[in-house]
């Protein structure tokens, strides 16, 4: 942790291959990978829960306070605990990019969002400061709060890997942007809380991860209206538009099929006049 050029280097690795990835997979047959997704998601449920549970009970034993903990450099067992809990954190922040890999091996690059990479790049790249300078004290709260979320997001992701069968059960899935966005507000306050409270904490810092949250609150609520409240509205709109279009084409169906029948009785009228003539001329 003394120097930030590995956590750079290995950002820098995964934006390049965001960036080589996909045009690798041109021409190639998209992976499955649905053993390696569920072994993947279900250990990043065990990692989470083990980071959520460390980090609650050495910050139980050490006294903690949810309003404003100051960061105690100690060699003291809960807080050399803590630090050990917020160590995981930032590296199953790094391990996170496979999710990203793993969409550009499936060939998923709908699912690439910006949300989705400023997500997973900043996370880990911002995580080593909190880490060399802060790895205790209120930086506990966050990385807390944020595990104990990993660990319903990737029980998801895990169960939705087994396919359909599982999928048509997992109608939570919206809940998890909610709880999420929750998620957010509550760092907001707890850290507004903090600057108001004056806890002898970094300061620069509490502003930063103020807005930091802000643009997570933006960015996840633009993606729950897109696809929990946009996206709903236009298929409702389209389904009546596509029965008139279809009633349209019957309907010129019919038209059509009128018009023929009613050319083809022309002739046949026609055919029946000509022939009533000519028996008058033979009896004439």
């Amino acid at each position: 942790m003394d120097s930030p050029l590995p956590t750079l280097a290995i950002s820098s690795s995964y934006l390049l291959f965001l960036w080589l990835g996909p045009k690798l997979m041109q021409g190639r047959e998209p992976f499955q990978l649905r053993k390696t997704l569920i072994v993947y998601n279900f250990s990043m449920v065990i990692l989470n829960f083990f980071i959520f549970k460390e980090l609650f009970l050495a910050a139980r034993a050490a006294n903690y306070s949810y309003i404003c903990q100051p960061v105690d450099y100690s060699d003291d067992p809960n807080e050399v605990r803590v630090a050990a809990a917020l160590w995981w954190y930032f590296i199953s922040k790094g391990v996170e990019y496979l999710d990203t890999v793993f969409f550009i091996l499936r060939k998923k690059f709908n699912h690439i969002s910006f949300l989705h990479v400023y997500h997973h790049c900043t996370m880990f790249t911002l995580w080593w400061i909190g880490i060399k300078w802060v790895a205790g004290g209120q930086s506990f709260f966050g990385a807390h709060m944020n595990a104990a979320i990993h660990v319903l997001m990737y029980l998801y992701y895990g169960l939705a890997a087994f396919g359909p069968k599982i999928q048509k059960y997992l109608w939570w899935k919206k809940y998890l942007t909610i709880i999420q966005m929750i998620q957010f507000h509550v760092t907001i306050g707890h850290t507004a809380l903090s600057l108001y409270s004056d806890c002898p904490f970094p300061k620069w810092m509490h502003w930063c991860l103020i807005g930091y949250a802000l643009t997570f609150i933006i960015l996840f609520g633009n993606f729950y209206y897109q696809t929990y409240r946009r996206q709903p509205r236009r298929e409702a709109a389209s389904k009546p538009g596509k029965a008139l279009h279809n009633g349209a084409s019957n309907g010129a169906l019919t038209s059509s099929n009128g018009n023929a029948a009613k050319m083809d009785e022309k002739p046949a009228v026609a055919e029946s006049g000509r022939r009533k003539r000519k028996g008058r001329a033979k009896r004439e």
